[in-house]
């Protein structure tokens, strides 16, 4: 009688603490397989369903109302390139210090030390990047 209590007690505690079952993710999954029938069946319908009209005009590229002059594939530069990575790559190292203003008084002094330790390597990166000249246009 005391174990099955026990037993009883255990699953419950188990229950409340987070201890999930897979009956449980079975919402999850209905949905899942929902939303990828759906997808399907509109894909499937629209190419079924739709007309098939193909005319030259048709498969011609289009831009913005502007005819297409000359090959898409012209080669340039591989700085606009870098210049892009290298902002998106210090974009998100900024971001990564929006949660430590957020919490910068519950953090103390070991998150002080944690941030200026991060900008100082954002900032030899930066030094970095500066001295191998990857912002210069001009070769």
């Amino acid at each position: 009688m005391v174990y099955t209590k026990i037993a009883n007690l255990t699953v419950l505690n188990l229950r409340f603490m987070g201890a999930d079952t897979p009956l449980d993710y079975l919402p999850i999954f209905i949905m899942f397989t929902i939303a990828v029938a759906f997808a399907g069946v509109s894909l499937w319908g629209t190419h079924k369903l739709g007309p098939i009209r193909k005319t030259k005009v048709k498969l011609e590229s289009f831009e913005c109302g502007i005819e297409g002059q000359g090959n898409a594939r012209v080669p340039f530069s591989i700085k606009y390139f870098l210049v892009a990575i290298l902002f998106v790559l210090f974009d998100i190292e900024v971001i990564f210090m929006y949660p430590w203003a957020a919490n910068f008084k519950e953090l103390g002094l070991l998150g002080v030390i944690e941030v200026f330790s991060f900008i100082a390597l954002l900032l030899v990166g930066f030094y970095y990047m500066i001295s191998k000249k990857a912002l210069k246009w001009e070769d």
